[in-house]
């Protein structure tokens, strides 16, 4: 590892530069092997700061914009946000200042900007701090923060954009009946478990065996809902990145794992050997796979506006385009899975995104379009489901509001339907 956190530093410089210049997601970054070059403690710095950076944004800018008579490069505003955050997060001044200098001086465009980084990192030394717990909460995009506004009201969104700012802890699911050696970890309400401060997660007791895998709480209760039974012949149709098929193949059903992309099902078939379950994995179009099931896990492809708290690139990434396209391919997909189930099959659907478009309205088109469809709400009633989160048409509505006292949750909709027999 560096010692100065200089090259974790210049990293997470290149992933904001990523996000904020050229659309991309962190996940597409660390995709192309980014950080490949790092050492581990290194590369998961870079990936912490690249994100707590994006979190608080819009604080940063604020600050930086009482120093600044105009917008520098790119790479230096993001050099400088990188710095801020770091700053006003109570870290030695003396050494980031340093830092974000030297890598400054050291680019071949921008060195000569390198007096104005120390400078004006000086002054948020000397003010940020004091400065930063008097700005607001930051916000979504207007693109994002409007629709839900109307969907959830002001209040729900702001209580949803404070857990954004907090981040998210690490969740993990243990498997069934193995005993997970984690002091630290507390049980959720709905039998997750949840770390403050995990540390390198491959590194932690239990992780190498397989006892558990990393989930978010609400990731993991489409499966507990579709409630996968021993020899069941289960799809887990968009599958990747496996944990939901970990757990339909732990419950012992016989799983088809499905998805478009070979390079996300090489995780899933990572995952796979180091638990020792089993599932087939198959790479194709959802559209076009053919068979019938027992049962049948739909989670479609979607905007991901719910796990923000966990992927704070997502809101500047993003811009809604493409909202509309993904709208109809999930009721292409839930259409399709539905000619798939058999009679008196379950198939439940879902989707991490907090709009009512990518959820509660899709399954109340489909069950008067779709064929002898019945909402089963009785497939909700879970241990830690707060029966205030079942909807008007009978799905389970999660926010990343909802748990403020554990540290929130990713949203979520999911909804079971019972084909008739």
């Amino acid at each position: 590892m560096d010692d100065s956190g200089t090259a974790a530093r210049k990293s997470a410089i290149y992933l904001l530069d990523q996000v904020l210049g050229e659309g991309r997601l962190l996940s597409e970054c660390l995709g192309a092997a980014a950080l490949e070059r790092l050492e581990p403690a290194d590369r998961a710095r870079a990936q912490r700061l690249a994100a707590d950076t994006l979190r608080g944004l819009e604080r940063a800018d604020r600050l930086l914009a009482k120093h600044l008579r105009k917008p520098p490069p790119l790479t230096v505003q993001n050099t400088l946000r990188l710095g801020t955050i770091e700053l006003c997060a109570g870290a030695a001044a003396h050494g980031v200042v340093n830092a974000m200098v030297e890598i400054t001086a050291r680019h071949r465009r921008h060195g000569k900007l390198k007096g104005m980084v120390n400078a004006v990192l000086r002054k948020i030394a000397a003010e940020g701090p004091e400065e930063w717990a008097r700005l607001r909460v930051p916000r979504l995009p207007k693109w994002l923060r409007k629709p839900l506004v109307e969907a959830w009201g002001p209040e729900a969104v702001a209580a949803m954009e404070a857990a954004h700012f907090a981040g998210a802890p690490l969740d993990i699911t243990p498997r069934p009946g193995a005993l997970v050696d984690l002091p630290d970890a507390r049980a959720l309400p709905t039998g997750s478990l949840r770390l403050d401060v995990p540390g390198q997660v491959s590194a932690l007791p239990g992780y190498a065996d397989g006892t558990w895998w990393v989930q978010d709480a609400a990731a993991a209760l489409p499966a507990k809902v579709l409630a996968a039974q021993l020899g069941e012949k289960v799809l887990d149709m968009c599958a990747a990145p496996g944990g939901k098929t970990l757990q339909l193949a732990a419950a012992g059903a016989d799983v088809v794992a499905l998805d478009i992309s070979e390079a996300r099902l090489g995780r899933l078939r990572e995952n796979l050997a180091r638990t020792g379950l089993t599932a087939r994995v198959v790479v194709g179009d959802a559209l076009e796979h053919d068979g019938q099931y027992d049962a049948i896990l739909l989670d479609a492809p979607c905007s991901a506006t719910g796990t923000i708290r966990r992927h704070p690139d997502l809101p500047f990434a993003k811009d809604g385009a493409e909202f509309g396209l993904l709208i109809e391919l999930q009721a292409q997909m839930l259409a399709h899975a539905w000619s798939l189930l058999k009679p008196g099959g379950r198939l439940v659907y879902c989707t991490c995104s907090l709009l009512p478009d990518e959820g509660e309205v899709q399954i109340e088109e489909a069950l008067e379009i779709l064929a002898g469809a019945a909402i089963d709400r009785a497939a909700l009633d879970l241990p830690g489901i707060d029966p205030g989160w079942v909807t008007e048409e009978g799905g389970l509505r999660l926010r990343p509001d909802y748990w403020p006292g554990l540290g929130g949750m990713d949203g979520f909709y999911i909804a079971c339907l019972r084909k008739a027999a």
